[in-house]
């Protein structure tokens, strides 16, 4: 019965779009997405009223069609099954090229790299908040203990399952990399392991001015150091070394390929890195780092209120996943990630303006939308609920969220809230901050304050008239019936 109706909803969609008007076909997380010839043939408010459909917009040479996690899985599948006209047209999305700036393109590019090693850091954040809680005295006195009495290799299982991911990040951003730009992922991986070996001076332990532990000096100027940590170096070379092995393999004899291929791709990667590229990309990551924390801690929640508005404008032109490179290095450079606590609030107010106009509305599917589009928001997924409802609904709407977010990243700047982790939004966000008290019960305060603020401005100030019209017309219809029932009883 339930593939029935999404077999219907597809169909439906497909006819309205055009089937000789499809020129391609794939989904995300939340979106069908179609390459179309014309997209001004396309009638937007017939497939907006098509049922589980939660908005529709165009962006990056894309017709996207928002109908939610769960839900866009089995629309697509009912749409490609035993259809092989259909099926001819799907492809994956990283195989169409999207229209749009070179720097759209570039950013998005880059975030595929970090998504892919988003779970190890999210894993490892959780790690360090629940290190965090069991190593904290107060804790450890309830159970009448102190951090000196934990056994040796406890402190050892726990310290593996914390510094693992960022003493070997290089690694898995190489191997991402290459994965990502068509080289051999193992490749990258090896590549990396070699930027961050034991016989190479360790970073952080370079950066401790009391550990005693130098560079290696080449050349009489080049410093050497592993590269625990860096983002950035990792990432150029991983690019750099993809396309090299790429254009090698293409003139290599294939009897030669498997030996030297490797080699040389090896060699001139981490040859290259440590001696020329690593240097100079490092200084150029500390500068990043340096203008972005100037930027969070500017003075009273300037920065942050800056940051919490300009997110959802990021989100609403894809720019946000630039985000990811910037909360990366942060959090390998410093063991923290304040950029995300600031982005965070966009989530809450963006999903109080969801259930405000689905409480308010008088129309049933509008209810229907808002109320699902605020839970997946809640869920960490914000496209039904940005694209389906903030922006329908004209700019009030818009200016509620925004401001709501940005008063709560500018009050979370204040209170100095960061996180030591990403990849958690919204209700999953707070595990972020579990690694301190201070931390865990500021930033839950300053959630739900921020929800509840934009709850209560969208119900007052930012509900459209067409979702209260209904309301108006069906209290005076009952006025006419309660004047006309009480002639008759007269």
């Amino acid at each position: 019965m339930a593939n029935d109706k999404h077999k219907q909803i597809g169909e439906q969609i497909v006819e309205i779009i055009g089937k000789d008007n499809i020129e391609s076909m794939s989904h995300c997380v939340t979106r069908l997405r179609f390459v179309v010839k014309d997209k001004d043939q396309i009638d937007n408010e017939a497939i907006e009223n098509v049922e589980e459909v939660k908005g529709v917009f165009y962006n990056s040479g894309q017709y996207q069609v928002v109908l939610g996690t769960g839900i866009v899985n089995k629309v697509y599948d009912s749409l490609v099954n035993n259809d092989s006209e259909m099926e001819e047209r799907t492809h994956h999305i990283e195989s169409h090229k999207p229209q749009g700036g070179k720097i759209k393109r570039a950013v998005r590019t880059l975030a595929d790299v970090f998504i892919s090693i988003i779970p190890g850091i999210v894993a490892t954040g959780l790690f360090l908040g629940l290190k965090g809680v069991l190593l904290n005295e107060s804790v450890l006195g309830f159970f009448g203990t102190s951090p000196d009495a934990i056994p040796d290799y406890v402190m050892t299982l726990i310290t593996i399952l914390t510094d693992t991911v960022f003493a070997f990040l290089p690694a898995l951003i190489c191997w991402s990399a290459f994965k990502k730009f068509g080289g051999t992922p193992i490749i990258g991986f090896v590549i990396g392991l070699m930027l961050v070996s034991p016989a190479l001076p360790n970073a952080y332990a370079v950066a401790d001015a009391n550990s005693g532990v130098e560079p290696i000096i080449a050349f009489g100027f080049i410093p050497i150091v592993g590269y625990q940590g860096s983002v950035l170096t990792a990432l150029v070379i991983g690019i750099v070394g993809a396309k090299m092995e790429k254009k090698l393999r293409a003139k290599m004899p294939n009897s030669l390929d498997l030996m030297f291929t490797p080699f040389f791709v090896i060699i001139i990667s981490v040859l290259g890195g440590l001696l020329v590229l690593g240097p100079l990309l490092h200084f150029i990551e500390n500068g990043l780092v340096y203008v972005v924390e100037a930027l969070i801690h500017v003075p009273f929640g300037i920065g942050g209120f800056i940051i919490g508005l300009m997110y959802p404008l990021a989100v609403m032109t894809g720019m946000h996943h630039l985000f990811l490179m910037i909360e990366t290095t942060l959090l390998a450079s410093t063991g923290f990630n304040p950029l995300i606590t600031l982005c965070a609030m966009y989530g809450f107010s963006n999903a109080a303006v969801c259930f405000a106009i689905s409480l308010r509305s008088n129309k049933a599917n509008v209810k229907v939308m808002g109320t699902s589009a605020g839970i997946t928001q809640l869920l960490g997924v914000s496209e039904p609920a940005l694209f389906g409802i903030t922006l329908r609904y004209g700019t009030r709407p818009l200016r509620v969220m925004l401001l709501c977010s940005a008063l709560g990243g500018a009050a979370l700047s204040l209170l100095h809230v960061q996180a030591n982790s990403y990849g958690l939004a919204v209700i999953l966000s707070p595990l972020m901050y579990i690694y301190s008290g201070y931390q865990f019960m500021t930033y839950i305060i300053v959630g739900i304050a921020t929800f509840i603020l934009a709850f209560i401005l969208t119900s007052l100030f930012a509900i459209p008239k067409e979702l209260l019209g209904g309301n108006k017309k069906q209290k005076k219809e009952n006025l006419v019936n309660t004047d006309l029932l009480a002639k008759t009883e007269s």
